[in-house]
């Protein structure tokens, strides 16, 4: 199956399925001498297994990663590095029922349709559990950053309808939602416990925001930034939309109040996100993406057979009722890792 690499310099492939032996990633065009250890990696990784946060999924995994190569003492080697993770809470069974049927709103029937055959034991690569990989390779990338001072966070912004308002400090009020707003963030618990009860499920809207990128990185024309980032973000499969700085304002605004004056000590707004032409400014890079609700719900829905032919589905067993929190360290991986690979490159030219 192609479309399984994402960058350019620093090279990131998944693999794995939901259900099968583990998933994992290798990634290519690490520098060499760079620290590296599990328990680098651990840490991201924690923080999107399942069971984290109120709305997620009853599936146990310890998510344990391996680093198989492309390290040594601790070090990096500059060779490709290869991470594993073992999928041990695996319960199959719970998806024969829908082995000839096809979901609503989850990749199933495009899968079949483009392949002929597909794994539909809890979406096969199409599930969410395929972006513990992702995770894992954005714990690579952040050394990176990390050397260059530049630090990606990302929150809950809203959620079921609800808005956090604030922007995210450094230790979050409402630690299991990740959001600045502790009564926003109550009133999305309950939320989650309403949509659990009626066998729903509910999107939301994850902020990101790097601080102290530096100016420079992105392509003036095919290979900007921001499309770079955006294609990142969209290949996780619950993001639906993308606003970067202002987003979908800037249609509303005219050019005297969407430009951002600059100033001796800088621009004194930023509703360009910290990309201009395709290239970081220096400013505060503000992302939002629009995650929709989890497809596998347990209300009844119409669908078809494989055969074409007319049914109706209710989704069975181990689901989150909301991606969020667990996607908001994927959100910040994937643009781990479109800046470590964009700052390679940056280097490369200078």
């Amino acid at each position: 199956m192609a479309g399984n690499t994402i960058g350019t310099l620093f090279r990131v492939t998944t693999w794995g399925e939901s259900h099968g032996t583990a998933v994992g990633a290798v990634v290519d065009g690490c520098p060499p001498n760079m620290p590296l250890t599990e328990a680098d990696i651990q840490k991201e990784i924690d923080r999107r297994r399942p069971g984290s946060g109120g709305g997620s999924s009853p599936r146990r995994e310890d998510d344990r990663v391996e680093i198989l190569s492309g390290t040594f003492e601790g070090k990096t080697t500059g060779t490709p590095i290869s991470l594993i993770i073992h999928n041990r809470d695996r319960a199959s069974d719970d998806y024969e029922g829908i082995r000839d049927l096809f979901r609503p709103g989850h990749g199933d029937i495009t899968y079949y349709k483009k392949y002929g055959i597909r794994d539909h034991r809890g979406g096969g690569r199409a599930s969410g559990r395929e972006t513990a990989a992702r995770v894992a390779a954005g714990a690579v990338a952040r050394k990176i950053l990390d050397r260059e001072g530049i630090h990606i966070t990302a929150f809950t912004r809203e959620l079921g309808g609800i808005r956090a308002e604030g922007t995210a400090p450094l230790r979050m009020d409402h630690p299991s939602l990740l959001g600045p707003d502790d009564d926003a963030a109550r009133r999305m618990e309950a939320r989650i416990e309403e949509a659990r009860r009626a066998g729903d499920s509910l999107g939301g809207i994850v902020e990101i925001l790097v601080r102290r990128c530096p100016p420079g990185l992105g392509e003036p024309v095919f290979g900007k930034i921001d499309a770079d980032l955006a294609g990142a973000l969209m290949s996780i499969g619950t993001v639906k939309g993308i606003e970067i700085g202002a987003g979908f304002e800037v249609a509303r605004m005219t050019g005297s109040a969407c430009n951002d004056p600059i100033t001796p000590e800088g621009f004194m707004t930023n509703n360009a996100g910290g990309i201009l032409a395709g290239i970081t400014s220096g400013d505060d890079i503000v992302i939002r993406v629009a995650c929709k609700p989890i497809p596998s719900i347990e209300i009844e829905q119409q669908t078809i057979y494989i055969d074409g032919k007319a049914a109706t589905v209710t989704v069975r067993g181990r689901h989150d009722v909301c991606v969020i929190p667990r996607i908001i360290p994927v959100c910040e991986a994937m643009v781990a890792i479109v800046l470590a690979d964009h700052l390679l490159r940056q280097k490369g030219t200078s």
